[in-house]
C-alpha cells in the first residue's frame, strides 16, 4: 500500500507542483491549503509523512505542528517543515518543537524524496516490534542510536535478580533511572497511614516502571516490590534523559512505551469508588488474566497473596478470602493454597455490579 503524505502549503502553484512530484514518485498525497484545514486532514487521514510549509494564513506551520503533537493518534507522524526562510533561529525553532526536518525553499526534487525516504525509514525502524527483553530493549536502542548517533548510549543493561516480596524501590527515595522488566512480575503500591496497602501498578516482563518520579524529579510516592521472583534492569537517569531528549522520534516512541498503563490507573480510580467489592475482585481477576495469560496458554492461574490481590482491589483481605471462596462455589475460579485457577473468564468479565 502506498505510503501517504499530508502537503500543507498556502501557496497554490508550489502546493500543486509538489503534490506531481509525490504523486509520480507513488505517493498517495492529500492536501491543504492553510494551517488550519491541513490539522483536520491529518487527523481524518493520520498521514505517514507531514510536509508543511510555516508561513501561512489561519495557523502557521509552528500551529500546526504543535496542535498536532498533543494529539497521540498524529504526535508520531514524521514532520518536515519547509520553507523559503534560511534563518537559523527559524531551524531551531522547529527542531526544538520535535520536527524531524527542514527543507528550504527552492530545492531540488531529489532533495526533497531523500529526505521523505529518510524520514519515512526512521520512523517504520522505531514502529518496529523487539522482543520484550534485554536483548530486545538494547536492540531498540541501538536502532535508536543509528538513527542521530547517539553514541553515549550503552549496549548492554544487566539485570539485577530480585525474591518474591523483595523491595526494588521504596517511597521517598529518590530515583536513578527508569526500571525495565527482564522477566517475572513486579507491583507497584502505596500504603495508607493506616497501614493499608493500594497496589497502583502491575508489570510484566517488557515492561517499564519508576519513570514519573523521574519525569518530575522528585521522590517516589509510591514503592515497588517483586510480586514473583523478577529480574529488573536499571536504565540510569542520564541515558533515559537521552533517549528523550537527543532525538523526537525516540521520544516519541518512549514515551507511547511508557504511558501504556496511565489509562488503566484511570480506570481503577473509577472502579474503586464506585463498584462493589464482589465485581472489584472480579474486575482485578479478568486484569490479572489479560496481564500475565501467555497466547500459548489455554487456561490461567496465578500464584498471588490474598493480601496482595486485596491491596490491588482496594478491600480487607478477609472480604477477599470470602468473595473468592464464593466464587470457587459458584464455578467461577478454583483455588489451591496461593493459586488462583480462572475457570469461568466470560462470567468474571460479565459480573453485574
Amino acid at each position: 500500500m502506498n505510503k501517504k503524505i499530508l502537503l500543507i502549503e498556502d501557496n497554490k502553484e508550489v502546493r500543486e507542483n509538489i503534490a506531481e512530484i509525490l504523486e509520480l514518485s507513488k505517493y498517495q498525497v492529500f492536501t491543504a491549503q492553510n494551517g488550519k484545514e491541513g490539522v483536520e486532514l491529518a487527523r481524518k487521514n493520520k498521514p505517514d509523512l507531514i510536509i508543511c510549509d510555516i508561513m501561512m494564513p489561519v495557523l502557521d506551520g509552528y500551529g500546526v505542528l504543535h496542535l498536532l503533537s498533543k494529539n497521540t493518534d498524529t504526535a508520531s507522524i514524521p514532520f518536515i517543515f519547509l520553507t523559503a526562510k534560511a534563518d537559523k533561529n527559524d531551524f531551531r525553532k522547529g527542531m526544538g518543537m520535535g520536527a524531524d526536518d527542514y527543507i528550504t525553499k527552492p530545492f531540488d526534487d531529489t532533495d526533497l524524496l531523500n529526505a521523505i525516504e529518510s524520514r519515512l525509514k526512521k520512523s517504520e525502524t522505531l514502529k518496529s516490534e523487539f522482543s520484550k527483553n534485554v536483548d530486545g530493549l538494547n536492540a531498540f536502542i541501538k536502532n535508536a542510536k543509528g538513527i542521530e548517533d547517539l553514541k553515549k548510549l550503552p549496549e548492554k543493561y544487566s539485570a539485577k535478580k530480585y525474591k518474591k516480596k523483595e523491595s526494588i524501590y521504596s517511597s521517598e527515595e529518590y530515583p536513578k533511572g527508569v526500571f525495565f522488566v527482564q522477566t517475572g512480575k513486579v507491583k507497584t503500591y502505596k500504603m495508607h497511614e493506616q497501614g493499608k496497602e493500594l497496589i497502583t501498578g502491575l508489570y510484566k516482563e517488557g515492561e517499564f516502571f519508576g519513570y514519573l518520579a523521574l519525569l518530575e524529579e522528585q521522590p517516589y510516592t509510591d514503592s515497588a516490590t517483586a510480586l514473583e521472583d523478577a529480574e529488573v534492569c536499571l536504565i540510569s537517569k542520564d541515558d533515559f534523559f537521552s533517549l528523550i531528549y537527543n532525538n523526537s522520534e525516540v521520544s516519541r516512541r518512549f514515551i507511547k512505551m511508557l504511558s501504556d498503563n496511565l489509562h488503566d490507573k484511570e480506570e481503577q480510580l473509577i472502579k474503586l469508588a464506585y463498584n462493589s467489592v464482589r465485581k472489584r475482585i472480579a474486575e482485578a481477576l479478568v486484569v490479572l488474566y489479560g496481564r500475565y495469560k501467555k497466547k500459548e496458554e489455554n487456561t490461567f492461574s496465578i500464584n498471588i497473596s490474598r493480601e496482595d490481590l486485596a491491596s490491588l482491589v482496594g478491600t480487607a483481605t478477609e472480604t477477599t478470602i470470602r468473595t473468592l471462596s464464593d466464587f470457587r462455589d459458584e464455578g467461577l475460579v478454583d483455588v489451591k493454597g496461593g493459586t488462583i485457577a480462572i475457570k469461568n473468564y466470560d462470567k468474571l468479565l460479565k459480573m453485574k455490579n
